[in-house]
């Protein structure tokens, strides 16, 4: 099963960077559609702002002079807007259907549990850290280097960390259930 997960992941990292240029794109007219959606003012309105505070608050930590207010933070006098697009669901989604396949099997309940909780902690820092540097880059350089980075980098990171993730998650979390024999 550990070497099919791998191979999900590896398969899904290849379709994806096949099609990002596609997506990429794409993007901008997927934004439009969601705009007239509820859940997106609702991630806009709520989960936007909380995830702009934590950037802020971990750039600040840094010794970046920041500003931060709703969606947008500002860095070296650059405005730079986050938007839901910007937060990483992409990301959850790949993990998602790693987990489809990497969770198969006879592993105790708990240790499926932790291994999800992992999995959901450690993708949303990532996101979280792939922000900060996006909004390093947007502040510090040509704003080409953050878009290149957001569009096209951030999908190799996300596939890193999943690599890491099931790595760890087979070798310290998912522990095999006990099989019982009568006899």
């Amino acid at each position: 099963m550990k070497k099919e997960t791998f191979k999900n992941i590896f398969f899904v990292l290849v379709v994806i960077l096949v099609i990002l240029p596609f997506l990429t794109t794409f993007s901008e007219q997927l934004t439009g559609l969601m705009q007239k959606k509820p859940i997106y003012l609702f991630i806009q309105n709520h989960i936007v702002p909380y995830e702009v505070r934590i950037v802020g608050m971990i750039l600040n930590l840094l010794h970046i002079p920041v500003g931060f207010s709703g969606d947008s933070l500002q860095v070296n006098s650059q405005n730079l807007r986050v938007t839901w697009n910007c937060l990483g669901w992409q990301s959850i989604l790949f993990l998602l259907v790693s987990m489809a396949t990497g969770l198969q099997g006879q592993f105790k309940t708990l240790a499926k549990l932790e291994a999800v909780a992992i999995g959901i902690l450690g993708t949303f820092w990532i996101n979280i850290l792939r922000i900060v540097f996006i909004s390093i880059l947007g502040g510090y350089f040509p704003s080409v280097f953050a878009v290149v980075f957001h569009d096209y980098f951030a999908t190799l990171i996300t596939a890193l960390w999943l690599f890491f993730f099931w790595w760890f998650a087979y070798n310290f979390v998912l522990e095999p259930k006990q099989i019982k024999l009568n006899g």
